[in-house]
């Protein structure tokens, strides 16, 4: 039953970087359970990750496939490959803000926070005016997600943050708290 659970979730995280899903799931933590389904997973190899490796092998400019191994690569919860993927696409399209989300992402889950505040505030950066309306949400989160990091280190930038955060989705209960936190 445990195995079930740890697919569907695998799932909807490899949903929600194909832009299926919600920005809200981005805070789910992985379990025991999923970690150590994943370290199954890298023992006996990875024929998704695998076939993706040797196309890259072939042509390493293949931005395509690299989001599509990166992505596997965190379906496979195993972080380090993932953020050094994303790293490489980020080098190759320096201007491709959900590269940098997806980075933040991956660091956000392997528990490195402060990488993780970086790469979220270079999405924030690199999301062009343009783009702005269809990754409202994702701006949203990446907006809570460094105001609660600068909570106790930067109220003032915090407190920035979380109405910029608000702005972009008002639903956000966890960005609303943390509001009237900041401003208590």
């Amino acid at each position: 039953m445990k195995m079930v659970k740890v697919n569907i979730k695998n799932l909807f995280l490899g949903l929600l970087f194909a832009g299926t899903a919600g920005f809200a799931n981005a805070q789910t933590t992985q379990t025991d359970s999923a970690n150590n389904a994943a370290a199954t997973t890298a023992q006996k190899g990875n024929p998704t990750i695998d076939g993706l490796k040797k196309q890259i092998e072939a042509n390493p400019k293949d931005t395509d496939a690299l989001a599509k191994l990166a992505t596997a690569y965190q379906d496979a919860s195993d972080w380090t490959n993932a953020v050094d993927t994303w790293k490489k696409i980020s080098a190759l399209l320096p201007d491709w803000a959900p590269s940098y989300y997806s980075q933040a992402y991956a660091y956000q889950s392997a528990k490195d926070d402060a990488n993780a505040k970086l790469a979220y505030e270079k999405y924030i950066a690199t999301v062009k005016p343009e783009e702005v309306e269809q990754n409202k949400k994702n701006l949203a989160y990446a907006y809570f997600y460094i105001a609660f990091a600068e909570q106790q280190s930067d109220p003032t930038k915090a407190k920035e943050h979380i109405a910029k955060s608000i702005e972009y989705d008002p639903t956000n209960q966890d960005a609303v708290k943390l509001s009237k936190t900041l401003n208590s």
